[in-house]
């Protein structure tokens, strides 16, 4: 198989690396000077230190329609900010592709039809609708998938061609790959559990203690459990590994970018300096609004995502969150 990887970051190259030993695979990177270095040294020294590149893998930039001109299998690697470009250079794509990125668009617009951001497989949808298309999502770090330590991710689509695809590319010793229909589940079960890693970040922080870490796990997939339903999901893929398998480690995992940025505003850090300090992207705080705008929008009730986003904003002290959580009424569990 042919696989074309668009998007050097951690995440693309340590995927690009899994999938080398057992097909041909492509690596494209957006920055010209990233993509010598990387074919030159034969490593990502800016996303993936201590990675080596197999050499098999082939590293390019430039035009992207020609990095996927005879792929039979193309995997956008791109953060959530950059994937509606992405999918329209692609849209003329024959063969099936896949997304990685895990987040909910920020609102296009301040018209009634735009007042919340969109999933991904919804932004296809509207600049590519002719796509065979679905994402590649679980409970992953980069790095450990890099160095090829056992991991088990979920492949989602409509299509059972994109599904089998995946699965065909990635699944191996080290990686198993879980086929999956419910589109709409494993990409809001992707997005939330960056928001509410945020969440238990700053719990970790205040060292509130292990039993309200166990709290916010749970009510927080209770949160993306409703919101998911109300946009169509199945309940039972919030059990599964694009739900509670990547909530936990993204809420607990020391690897974990958004638990980071929690960890770091209860120090006392601004957003400017959690984020800057980072390296990378942490979608969680790109998605928070638009997650609260949309349950909002739902009539679904997600307190702790709006504790986060009022964190975020600077609206409220980070001690403070928690006491507002603690103080709502009480409820009923179900």
């Amino acid at each position: 198989m042919k696989i074309s990887v668009l998007g050097a970051g951690a995440w693309g190259t340590a995927l690009a690396v899994s999938a080398a030993s057992r097909h041909t695979v492509t690596l494209w990177a957006r920055d010209a000077a990233q993509a010598a270095h990387m074919a030159r040294t034969r490593e990502n020294t800016r996303y993936l230190v201590g990675t080596p590149l197999p050499s098999a893998l082939q590293v390019h930039s430039g035009d992207v329609t020609a990095a996927v001109a005879d792929a039979d299998l193309v995997i956008v690697a791109s953060p959530m900010a950059a994937l509606r470009s992405q999918l329209g250079a692609l849209r003329s794509c024959t063969v099936p592709l896949a997304w990685l990125c895990k987040g909910v668009e920020a609102a296009q617009g301040s018209d009634e039809a735009s007042v919340y951001g969109l999933l991904a497989h919804e932004i296809q949808a509207q600049v590519a609708p002719s796509l065979r298309a679905g994402v590649l999502s679980g409970p992953s770090f980069a790095q450990e998938v890099g160095r090829q330590q056992p991991t088990a991710l979920v492949a989602a689509s409509p299509y059972a061609e994109v599904r089998e695809a995946l699965v065909g590319a990635f699944h191996g010793d080290g990686l198993r790959v879980y086929a999956n229909d419910d589109i709409v589940g494993v990409e809001v079960g992707g997005a939330v559990k960056n928001v509410l890693a945020i969440a238990t970040g700053l719990c970790d922080g205040l060292a509130l203690g292990l039993n309200a870490r166990a709290a916010l796990i749970t009510r927080g997939l209770a949160e993306m459990t409703r919101f998911g339903l109300a946009l169509g999901a199945r309940a039972e893929t919030f059990m599964g590994l694009s739900g509670l398998g990547d909530l936990v480690l993204t809420a607990t995992g020391d690897l974990s970018r958004n638990r980071k940025v929690g960890l770091l505003l209860a120090e006392g850090r601004t957003l400017a300096q959690a984020v800057d300090s980072l390296g990378h992207v942490a979608e969680g705080v790109y998605c928070a609004r638009a997650v609260v705008q949309r349950a909002a929008h739902l009539g679904v009730d997600m307190p702790i995502a709006r504790g986060v986003v009022a964190l975020l904003d600077g609206r409220i002290r980070p001690d403070a969150v928690v006491a507002e959580l603690m103080g709502r009424e009480p409820g009923v569990e179900s």
